[in-house]
């Protein structure tokens, strides 16, 4: 099977052209930014993933982290390609300077991850938990706490795993009993299990950081009763070296669809009785600070998407070229034709490549956003950006993901039978994309979070003026043919993704379960509307580009090619949903529960 080839080109072209890193690099935060070092970091990122990265991606999945009486061993070559990432930087790209980072923005970082993500994504689990962690700790720890972590973690030499669900209490957290009892001298000793954690426990680096939620005394029930702790693998002494085990181990692998090569762990805390914890924020404020790390992790699990993505695109057009198979209509040469010629495939092939680029300009939007939200210092900048961040993020989780699901899938389908053959690699981004909809919140819970709050913060400004700048860019695009169906296509999906907004923020007020049931629908409606305004801007640039004499003729002009197709293609179908997102909850429970079955 080809390796993964980074698409750096087209990262520069999102991130320059689409998106405006050149805003974010403006700031004196990120005046390192410049166009010269962003080029080189993708160069020399995308180089990296492609011949040290991907070709552990089938070792992993093949050869999957396995528990041993010591803990748990990586796959073969993993444990070496780490030292080598951290090595060379690639932990730190977003890390605070004050603590040994190099400070480029979040964009940047998150361009980073995708490509890292597409090469191997079972590895790159454990540096995106690092960095959520990272963040928790930024946010709410003590200087202390600060000076204790940080420096370690951001080098890679130490890594960050996130304990939240427990066998009871997976998306209703509050339902945990993982216990934090005061020992007095301001620790805590925790006891409980958790499952499903990522990376809980290897051998790539000395020590792990882990943020467990647990519950304290006499706390109140719910969420409400919830505090975060930092458990080190091993005890920290004052002088930064390791001490003693603290009595936190995995017991247990799961044995699962894909990313083999991550080690999904169950976390026993305290069978011994001698596990410490350090409350990190405050108490019974454990769901706010792990939030931190949530909002980052659900923007990095849509770029894992976006990365199945593009590395099922790759492996399906590579495909689509070397089969030859039957004669096309319309075909110009003797003899039979490559499938890539068939109308059928050409359909699958468009919808994987302008669904990809789509979903990837939502995912570097969301991070710019980021960037603006955290560091413009206009304060009334900032809460614009800081909005539209909170409004991108379930958008990012979700549509990324699916894509990533969904466009796998079409690549496995233009691989025919061969595509269900493990040896092709297909099958391989099909299972590990298929844990993107569901951890770090599910899909359905993105759309929840969507309808039920995000529409709603600011009495509905954000999502309202961000729809204004889409309406007023369409009405603004350029008056030629090429354009002439992407501007009536975005036009529709406007008004669509409008009118059924207000219509979700009506029932807000009698009929929330109505609003909830077509919440997934209006989410992929959000989505592709969003989606459509991203590509139509990297149209305009394009042609702006060849009429005035750029060279990349066949890139820019796919570009526009690629913009049309999901306007006149990706957009109307989902325009439909417009009805199913109306239709409220009526059929949804008209058959008694006792008769579903």
């Amino acid at each position: 099977m080809a390796e993964y080839i980074a698409p750096t080109r087209e990262m520069k072209f999102v991130l320059k052209d689409v998106i405006g890193i050149s805003e974010i690099s403006e700031l004196a935060r990120f005046q390192d930014a410049s166009d010269d070092i962003i080029d080189a970091v993708l160069e020399e990122a995308g180089k990296f993933c492609s011949e040290i990265l991907s070709p552990l991606n089938v070792v992993g999945d093949r050869q999957g982290a396995r528990l041993a009486d010591d803990g748990v061993k990586s796959s073969p070559g993993f444990k070496e390609a780490y030292a080598a990432y951290a090595e060379n930087g690639w932990t730190s790209v977003s890390g605070d300077v004050d603590y040994g980072g190099q400070g480029l923005p979040i964009i940047l970082a998150s361009a980073v991850y995708e490509f890292v993500d597409a090469a191997n994504m079972a590895f790159s689990l454990c540096s995106m938990l690092t960095t959520g962690a990272i963040e928790s700790i930024v946010a709410h720890g003590s200087e202390e706490q600060k000076n204790s972590y940080l420096e370690k973690m951001i080098s890679g030499q130490w890594s960050g795993s996130m304990n939240l669900t427990e066998s009871h209490a997976g998306t209703d957290v509050g339902a945990l009993r993982t216990k934090a009892e005061p020992v007095g001298d301001g620790t805590y000793r925790i006891s409980g299990q958790k499952i499903f954690i990522s990376w809980g426990d290897h051998d790539m680096t000395e020590n792990i950081i882990h943020l467990v939620l647990a519950r304290t005394p006499g706390s109140p029930a719910g969420t409400r009763g919830i505090s975060l702790f930092i458990v080190p693998k091993y005890l920290v002494n004052e002088d930064g070296s390791l001490g003693a085990y603290n009595d936190a181990k995995c017991v247990s692998l799961e044995h699962k669809l894909g990313i083999h090569g991550s080690p999904t762990c169950v976390m026993a805390f305290g069978d011994e009785g001698n596990c410490v914890g350090y409350m990190l924020g405050a108490e019974n404020k454990g769901m706010a600070a792990m939030f931190t790390m949530m909002n980052n992790a659900r923007l990095n699990v849509g770029i894992q998407g976006v990365a199945c993505a593009e590395r099922a695109w790759q492996m399906a057009v590579d495909y689509a070229k070397e089969r030859v198979q039957g004669v096309a209509i319309g075909a110009t040469k003797p003899g039979p034709s490559a499938i890539i010629e068939h109308a059928n495939v050409r359909r699958m092939l468009l919808t994987i490549k302008s669904t990809t680029e789509a979903a990837r300009a939502i995912t570097m939007l969301n991070a710019k956003a980021l960037d603006l939200g955290g560091h413009h210092p206009d304060a009334k900048t900032r809460e614009r950006y800081r909005g539209l961040a909170d409004l991108l993020t379930p958008l990012s989780k979700a549509y990324g993901s699916d894509m990533g699901v969904e466009n796998a899938s079409l690549a496995l389908q233009v691989h025919g039978g061969m595509g269900f053959i493990e040896e092709t690699g297909i099958a391989q981004v099909f299972r590990d994309s298929r844990i993107n909809p569901i951890y770090e919140g599910t899909n359905g819970i993105q759309a929840m979070d969507l309808v039920g709050r995000k529409l709603s913060m600011s009495g509905g400004a954000h999502w309202r003026d961000f729809l204004d700048e889409i309406s007023d860019f369409g009405k603004n695009l350029p008056d030629r043919d090429e354009f002439s169906g992407l501007g009536k296509n975005l036009a529709d999906a406007i008004a669509a993704t409008r009118e059924t907004a207000e219509w979700i923020l009506a029932c807000h007020m009698d009929n929330m379960r109505s609003a909830l049931a077509g919440s997934s629908p209006f989410l992929r409606l959000f989505s592709v509307t969003v989606g459509c305004y991203l590509l139509a801007k990297g149209a305009v640039v394009a042609r702006n580009r060849l009429d005035n004499g750029d060279q990349e003729t066949d890139f820019l002009e796919a570009k526009i090619i690629t913009a049309r197709f999901y306007a006149e293609q990706i957009v109307p179908p989902t325009i439909g949903l417009k009805a199913s997102i109306m239709a409220g909850d009526d059929l949804f429970f008209a058959i008694a529960t006792e008769n579903m079955g």
